[in-house]
Parts: C-alpha cells; sequence; structure tokens
C-alpha cells in the first residue's frame, strides 16, 4: 500500500453528492470475469421478469444435450470439455452458455434453428475459424461473448440485432472497413487485449455504428484513433503506446462523458485539445509520463473525476482545476486523485481546490522514490 500523509484521502471513499460522476448504465463491468449469472440476470430483467425454472429436459424442443444443463429457454455446456458446440440444442433457446470448453470451429450449421436466441457464450474457448453463414439463423441475437479465444479477425456477418459483442484477447490484428457496417443497433464492443495497431484500424472499419461504449485496451495503438463512431459516450484507450494528445485527436468525439486513457506513455498533451469534449465527466490519465496537470481543466463544466495519479508532476497551479469566476463551473469536482507525484503537497494552495465538493475528494500521497 502507499504511505499517506495527514491530508491523503482515498478517493475510493469519497462521499459522491449532488453531482453525480457519469456511471455507465446497460453494460457489464468489463474488468471482471464473465460471469453467467450476471446474464441470466439481465436477460430477466429485459424479458419483465419472466421465470427460467427447472423444467423436464423431455418437455424441451430437440431434447437437452448430452452433459449439459437445461431449463426453460437455457442451455449450459459450460466446461464440458466439449471440441464441438453440442447437437440436440432446444429450439426456443434464449441463453447458450458453451465456455470453457475445447471447440475450435464454429460450423456453418451449428446453431440451426436456434431463431429465438438472445445470448451466447464462447469465452475460454480454442476457436479460431467461424463459418461466415454460422450466424445467419440468429435473427434475434443480442449478446455475443467471444472473448478468450484464437481469433484473427472479427466473424463475417454478425447478427444486425447486437447490441453487445465481446471479443476480448484474440488475435485480431485487423479491423477492415465496413467490419460492423450492418450493426446499427450496437451500443458496446469490447476489442481490448488484441494486438490491433493503429494501421489495423481501416477507415470506415467502425462505419455505421451508433456505438455508447468502446473499449481497445491493452492493444498497441500509438495514438487516439481517428475512425471511431462520433456518438461515443464512453471510449477507453487504457494500456497502450500512445504518447500524446494532439490538438485534433479528440475533435470527433463531442459527446465523450468517460475517456479512459491509464496506462499509456502520455508525456504531452496539446493545448487546446481537451476543448473538444465539453460534456466530459471522468478523465483517466494516471500511470503515465505526464510533468503538469493538463491545460483546459478549468474550462470544462461538467468534469468531476480526473485520475492524475502516478505521473511525474512536481507542481499544482492555483488556476491548474478551477476557474478564476465560478460561472464557468456547471458542476464541483467529487474525485482528484494526484497520489504518487513529486509534489511537494505542502506547496500546494487550498484555494487550488475552491470548486472541489469536498475535501474528502482530494487524494494526495507520498511518491515512491
Amino acid at each position: 500500500m502507499l504511505p499517506f500523509t495527514v491530508i491523503t484521502l482515498l478517493l475510493c471513499s469519497v462521499h459522491w453528492s449532488t453531482g453525480l460522476p457519469f456511471e455507465q448504465r446497460g453494460f457489464w463491468d468489463f474488468g471482471k470475469e464473465f460471469d453467467v449469472q450476471d446474464l441470466l440476470m439481465m436477460m430477466r430483467d429485459e424479458e419483465d421478469g419472466s421465470a427460467i425454472g427447472p423444467v423436464d429436459p423431455e418437455e424441451l424442443p430437440g431434447g437437452c444435450p448430452f452433459g449439459c444443463q437445461c431449463s426453460m429457454r437455457v442451455v449450459q455446456c459450460s466446461d464440458q470439455n466439449l471440441y464441438a458446440v453440442p447437437q440436440d440444442i432446444p429450439t426456443d433457446t434464449r441463453l447458450l452458455d458453451l465456455q470453457g470448453n475445447k471447440i475450435t470451429e464454429i460450423r456453418e450449421n451449428d446453431f440451426k434453428g436456434l431463431y429465438s436466441l438472445y445470448a451466447l457464450v464462447l469465452v475460454n474457448n480454442r476457436i479460431s475459424r467461424v463459418h461466415p453463414r454460422a450466424f445467419l439463423p440468429l435473427g434475434r441475437l443480442q449478446k455475443l461473448y467471444f472473448s478468450h479465444n484464437q481469433l484473427p479477425s472479427v466473424p463475417k456477418n454478425l447478427p444486425a440485432s447486437l447490441v453487445e459483442l465481446r471479443i476480448h484477447d484474440n488475435l485480431i490484428k485487423r479491423v477492415v472497413a465496413g467490419t460492423f457496417s450492418a450493426l446499427g443497433t450496437m451500443n458496446c464492443i469490447e476489442l481490448g487485449r488484441n494486438p490491433l495497431q493503429n494501421s489495423g484500424l481501416e477507415p470506415g472499419a467502425f462505419a455505421g455504428l451508433k456505438l455508447n461504449f468502446l473499449r481497445i485496451s491493452e492493444a498497441k495503438l500509438t495514438g487516439i484513433p481517428k475512425d471511431l463512431p462520433e456518438n461515443l459516450r464512453e471510449l477507453h484507450l487504457d494500456q497502450n503506446q500512445i504518447q500524446a494528445i494532439e490538438l485534433v485527436d479528440l475533435s470527433q468525439y463531442r459527446d465523450l462523458y468517460r475517456l479512459g486513457l491509464s496506462h499509456n506513455h502520455i508525456r504531452h498533451i496539446e493545448h487546446g485539445s481537451l476543448a473538444y469534449v465539453p460534456n466530459l465527466r471522468e478523465i483517466h490519465l494516471d500511470n503515465n509520463r505526464l510533468s503538469k496537470v493538463p491545460a483546459g481543466l478549468p474550462h470544462m463544466k461538467y468534469l468531476q473525476v480526473v485520475y492524475l495519479h502516478s505521473n511525474n508532476i512536481s507542481e499544482v497551479g492555483i488556476n491548474d482545476f478551477c476557474p478564476t469566476g465560478f460561472g464557468m463551473k456547471k458542476t464541483f469536482y467529487n474525485g482528484i486523485s494526484l497520489f504518487d507525484n513529486p509534489i511537494n503537497y505542502w506547496e500546494v494552495q487550498p484555494a487550488t481546490f475552491r470548486c472541489v465538493s469536498d475535501r474528502n475528494a482530494i487524494h494526495f500521497g507520498n511518491h515512491k522514490k
């Protein structure tokens, strides 16, 4: 644990008062492991509380695959040492869980007849090939979980009904133009931990999308991509190799509420860059190489949470966070994290944080030498 000074207060213990920081709603926490129980709860909620209880497998259309567990419209075949998608899946299945097996290929007829499928879980397999017609029967599929496989590319002909795609931790190096062009209802894509470089995101790769949430973390990006969906609310590019934020890097993403750039190599943020994201509520710039507080923060009317810990910031000016007139700031800060920087905290003037909701929102800490 980091040693703390007398005025050190953990950001996570802040009492969030009047102006709450932006919270993503309708999506999961992508940092945690997949939990099928969460999906079951989500499915129940979206079906207005419809019951999902055990039934006699003989009453299910198509029976129940050997070794699997079948409840009303839910088929769970996880961790069964399967090498292929099983046959005899009930045709009215809504949730098909195939995670933790040894499946290497999705064949053309693997999901034939599953017209009612809502969620398909293929996490933690060895899938490297997907037949281009495999998903054609799945006209109602909304959630597809393909993380922790060996896919070399995003599968073709994804269902137009998709709302959420998790394809984290595969071998994808390129996203070609038009990959998502037919997915107008897509809300959320998790594309992290793939060996993607900026050149691997072709112009038009995200054309046609109106995403709220996009994560391309733990990849090989050296700059903020310039051809992402313009209406993004959350963009997470943590743990890449981004070295700077140039003036126009954020000019397309004016609707952003949350921006994640933690664990990069950012040394410089060009003056005026943040003016392009006037609705930002949270910005995560921790674990970079910044030598000063980014310019422009005082003019961001709605900004509430700023992570700047674990950088090379040596001083904090009296106007680095707050405007000279309160009329410019619509919402006070709820959290400013500055620990693990070479700052002489006793030299920081109290007025520096005059637009912070509570002193508990300021997190200083000793710099690790």
